[in-house]
């Protein structure tokens, strides 16, 4: 069905495009009519982060930024749905145009910066919902807060989303927020992180209920950045890392039309470049916690790609401007076959490190800054429409259980002498959001 209404829709502007999707899916929805257009979707259940997932294909942040159409969303198939990004204050983010379809290479630029109707207007749209089963709430900073502050804006969401989400993601990635990506490096994550999970621990005693934390990184880092990147959120104690955001490379792209503007690339040209990231971060995590990914998934077997490189879970956004709900079910069924034929995978099981003990250095990894490169120096806000770094020597945290297979989980190690990332009891399935 998407086959045929997809010509009329790529005739208009994207951004209105994608609103009249948005909005004749709720209707439908509201009406008891999506059943017609969506296909069951396979049965695979995972457990990632302390909760079972009926299957691991989720939607990525950004296209649903306000939470104003989650029921209608749910109906496709989604073992997970991400909401936002949500900023403290509503902005309008970027002007218009700011969203251009490369239909050729089936790929999305946009520079939407973070465009939404604040926080307490998300929470208001999720405490409405029929949805129940898990859902995650994207959090960023507002264009005008300085980088210094940039923890302020963060704990304020936290604060409010906290007890209406499954897991909160940390958007310190999209490359439309002026120097946003400097918050992926030196003492700027350093404290970020440390502030988040102190505000999470908080949280939890008040709420009765822990609720996982993950980051969402950006592709256009190196290995060594990477690294770093991943003891720092073992460090901390991050609950899943989300692997990646839009990228400002146009490699394979610059001889299409629209390929110059500025804002994250995302769709096809994307996969391979998201995946090798998945696979690093496997490698350098040693199963510390667990990878969400994203970027680029088209077809089921790229999907599959990316949990034979170390994903856990996977999320789709350009894909489905391209190839409708029908890609929800392909994914699910690749990733069906791969867990039946690696079963011990269905289940995280996080491997914590030696290297965290008080004894070794009750310090954070040393982080040097990063050049990671802001395409849009000139912009606001942020661009997370996929709605989707210097080594100081070894890595930092030293001690792991080396992984044979990097993305495969190894048997837990003796934990250390420090407080559990999360108490024993986690929320799982369509009992881990109180509303």
């Amino acid at each position: 069905m998407y086959q045929l209404v997809r010509p009329l829709l790529f005739r208009l502007d994207a951004e209105k495009a994608h609103h009249l999707a948005l909005n004749s899916l709720r209707t439908l929805n509201n009406w008891g009519l999506d059943g017609f257009l969506n296909r069951p979707v396979a049965d695979c259940p995972v457990d990632v982060m302390g909760m079972k997932f009926p299957n691991p294909v989720g939607l990525a942040a950004g296209l649903d930024k306000n939470g104003e159409y989650i029921d209608a969303l749910a109906g496709m198939g989604f073992g997970f749905i991400e909401v936002g990004t949500v900023t403290p204050l509503p902005q309008p983010g970027n002007p218009r145009p700011r969203m251009f379809r490369l239909t050729e290479a089936e790929a999305i630029i946009n520079r939407m910066g973070f465009n939404n109707l604040g926080v307490d207007n998300l929470v208001e749209n999720v405490r409405r919902v029929r949805y129940r089963g898990i859902l995650g709430i994207n959090i960023g900073k507002n264009a005008s807060t300085p980088n210094d502050r940039a923890i302020d804006d963060y704990l304020i969401c936290l604060n409010k989303v906290y007890p209406h989400a499954s897991y909160v993601a940390v958007n310190i990635s999209s490359p439309n927020t002026r120097n946003l990506r400097d918050l992926q490096g030196g003492e700027q994550l350093n404290q970020l992180l440390n502030a988040l999970h102190m505000r999470q621990l908080e949280l939890a005693d008040q709420h009765g209920r822990y609720v996982p934390l993950a980051i969402k990184i950006a592709p256009d880092l190196d290995t060594i950045a990477i690294r770093e990147i991943a003891d720092m959120l073992a460090f901390h104690r991050m609950d899943a890392v989300i692997a990646t955001n839009t990228t400002v490379s146009r490699n394979g792209v610059l001889h299409l039309p629209g390929a110059a503007e500025t804002g994250g690339l995302s769709g096809a040209p994307l996969v391979g470049k998201s995946t090798e990231v998945i696979t690093e971060l496997a490698t350098a995590l040693a199963s510390r916690l667990p990878i969400i990914g994203v970027g680029g998934i088209l077809r089921g077997d790229q999907g599959w790609e990316k949990l034979q490189a170390g994903a856990s879970l996977l999320q789709l956004y350009s894909g489905l401007i391209y190839k409708g709900q029908s890609l929800v079910g392909d994914t699910a069924d690749a990733c069906r076959y791969y867990f039946d034929q690696n079963p011990t995978r269905r289940v995280f099981q996080r491997v914590v490190s030696q290297a965290a003990e008080p004894e070794a250095e009750d310090t954070a990894p040393r982080m040097e800054s990063m050049d990671i490169p802001d395409f849009n120096a000139g912009q606001t806000g942020d661009g997370n429409v996929e709605e989707a770094a210097s080594d100081a020597g070894t890595p930092a945290t030293t001690g792991e259980t080396p992984a044979a297979d990097a993305g495969a989980p190894q048997p837990v190690a003796t934990p250390p002498a420090v407080p559990p990332a999360a108490p024993a009891s986690q929320p799982s399935g369509n009992h881990s959001r109180l509303v």
